[in-house]
């Protein structure tokens, strides 16, 4: 097939992208965004086996092999995982990117010919090198820096595993599978002299092609990536999980350069901004420092206690309060968190919504930027419970509204809904904007008990004069609450 019609193919692939990223944009568009992509990633496959320097059938079968294991443990993974474990997931995926850019990179300093960037007088193309090392680092950094972010996400290993693991790797691994910041000794230091270090060895694999500058680089930067995510906080782990979306689609585009194809130049391109814009926009929503996100220097500081809350006494109710308040309310805001997704509870409030709106309430849905774990956690649930789109509001147009609301029911939102982020300078999610639930007359909280949130402090929200505790399962709690008000 001849170059320009495999450049056209690669530029069609490429629209399907742009189209997907489009569509993705908005929860009404966003599964013929999910196909347009794969249609784009089918189009990109079949071209690149074109685009083969030598596709000879055994190299072309064996493409073929890993495609459909690929695809199979793909479709199995996504057909089994649950949607509370989807952050982890998105952190393993990202993983794989950057540990294959690494891998790449290594293949293309051993067998150079094959990859087409040798010079004519047998040594390696300096700008191959400046891909291949750059493509290197940022590769590994993202490959440690997700298995870290998966580990803050999943905070333990499943039973079976835990039970499969010497004691020792058990206690380490349970000390960084943990939601709290690690906080290194002069860890900023030892950060700046790595990258320094990693800059350095870059410098002199490029001049000098070696073997040992180029082992210690891509081993430092698997390094930095560990140290950078660490001691990152687990209420800023969403703007981490977007970071390292960013980082993965960089790695791809360092692929694409050193495997001289250009849809996956694009691609990675298109993730890497993406991934980046993302991160800077929550970053503004969480009055985050974007540059502290690449450098991983924020989130570090050790849980404050709140501010004095007064009486810390909190006023527990029942399903049935719960449904008499509710009936008898005439603007109702659902404000979903991590605990709707523990509990797998979007049905029931599903069935709450239609029995609200049945007696006559009106009921929106509160969405904060950083709800759950990774951006639009909550909009991929509701959505799965299909929620119209028309009554799911985001913060920004939709915080002006409690002040005028009856009840605010709150599944699970801890830390994006505690006012101690507006109160107490001491708290390490102090700037942060949250959902303005503690001006509705009535604030009715699920939560199974009164630990602290994923930041790891208190939410003076539940010592509030206007707040109800409802204690349980989320779904179970909704269920019981949509049973009252039938039958009352």
């Amino acid at each position: 097939m001849s170059a320009n019609v495999i450049a056209i193919g690669y530029l069609v692939a490429a629209v399907c992208f742009i189209m997907a990223l489009r569509g993705l944009s908005h929860p009404s568009t966003a599964r013929q965004g999910n196909l347009t992509g794969m249609v784009g990633m089918a189009i990109a496959i079949v071209f690149t086996l074109f685009h083969l320097p030598s596709p000879s059938v055994l190299n072309v079968i064996a493409i073929l092999i890993a495609v459909a294991a690929g695809g199979s443990i793909g479709y199995l993974v996504a057909k089994r995982i649950e949607m509370t474990a989807m952050p982890q997931l998105v952190a393993a995926f990202h993983s794989l990117v950057g540990l294959a850019a690494v891998l790449v990179a290594i293949g293309a300093f051993s067998s150079p010919e094959a990859f087409g960037i040798v010079r004519p007088d047998g040594a390696i193309k300096g700008v191959s090198l400046l891909e291949m090392g750059l493509g290197t680092i940022i590769g590994a950094l993202t490959f440690s820096g997700s298995v870290i972010a998966f580990g803050k996400l999943q905070a333990k290993f499943p039973p079976h595993i835990e039970k499969a693991l010497p004691a020792p790797i058990l206690a380490i691994t349970s000390k960084a599978m943990n939601s709290a910041p690690i906080l290194l000794p002069a860890r900023h230091v030892i950060n700046v002299a790595i990258g320094a270090a990693i800059l350095v060895l870059l410098i002199v694999f490029i001049g000098t092609e070696s073997v040992l500058a180029f082992t210690l680089m891509t081993l430092l930067a698997f390094a930095i990536g560990f140290l950078l995510i660490i001691p990152i906080g687990g209420a800023d782990m969403p703007v981490v999980v977007s970071m390292l979306n960013s980082y993965s689609g960089w790695a791809a585009a360092g692929i694409g350069f050193t495997l001289q194809n250009p849809a996956l130049i694009i691609t990675g391109a298109l993730v890497g901004s993406a991934g980046a814009i993302l991160s800077y926009i929550m970053c503004r929503a969480m009055n985050r420092s974007f540059i502290s996100v690449i450098l991983g220097g924020f989130g570090a500081t050790a849980a404050a206690g709140g501010a004095d809350a007064g009486d810390r006494s909190v006023r527990p109710g029942s399903a049935e309060d719960a449904a008499f308040i509710m009936k008898n309310a005439s603007k109702v805001l659902i404000v979903p968190g991590y605990g709707m997704a523990v509990a797998q509870a979007q049905h029931a409030v599903r069935e709450l919504m239609d029995a609200l709106t049945h007696a006559g309430v009106e009921v929106k849905f509160a969405i904060h930027p950083v709800a759950g774990r990774m951006p639009g956690h909550m909009n991929v649930l509701l959505a799965e419970a299909n929620v119209p789109y028309d009554v799911v509001h985001e913060m920004e147009e939709i915080n002006s509204d409690f002040q005028t609301t009856d009840v605010a029911y709150v599944i699970g939102a801890n830390d994006i809904t505690n006012p101690a982020a507006k109160e107490d300078s001491a708290s390490p999610i102090f700037g942060m904007p949250i959902l303005d639930v503690e001006r509705a007359k009535t604030v009715l909280f699920v939560k199974r008990s009164m630990a602290p949130g994923y930041a790891g402090i208190d939410n003076t929200l539940f010592f509030k004069d206007n707040t109800m505790m409802l204690f349980g399962d989320a779904k179970k709690m909704t269920e019981e609450i949509v049973r009252a008000m039938e039958a009352a």
